[in-house]
């Protein structure tokens, strides 16, 4: 299944938001190994320290906005970044699952990805 059994640490502190996540994503697809393959587990555990320390540009912190729906008619809620980045995980966990293809392996490859607040 995985022969590729290694950790990979990366560092947050001052990195912004979009470029970390689309490198982790390509580290957990396994694209940066002579052997990758898009079907199969690449079997690299990333581990991202810092993540209250991430950067943004522009004028996200009070433009971007994250929706989900409860299911019930009229129930689409609505929260700024300003709001969600009290919650960093959430924040980078979200970015790196949107730049992951959406297929069954998704979940597996982020069943990979280990965020820490601090050190």
């Amino acid at each position: 299944m995985a022969e590729n059994n290694k950790t990979i640490e990366i560092d947050a502190a001052g990195q912004v938001l979009g470029r970390l996540a689309t490198e982790v994503a390509s580290l957990l697809r396994g694209k940066n190994l002579v052997d990758f393959a898009p079907n199969k587990l690449s079997g690299v555990k990333v581990v991202i320290k810092n993540a209250e320390k991430i950067r943004l540009t522009g004028n996200k912190i009070e433009d971007k906005k994250y929706q989900r729906h409860t299911g019930y008619i009229g129930n689409l809620k609505t929260k700024t970044l300003k709001v969600m980045i009290e919650k960093p995980e959430f924040v980078i966990n979200h970015a790196v699952s949107g730049m992951l293809p959406k297929n069954r392996l998704q979940k597996e490859w982020m069943k990979n990805l280990t965020i820490l607040k601090g050190e």
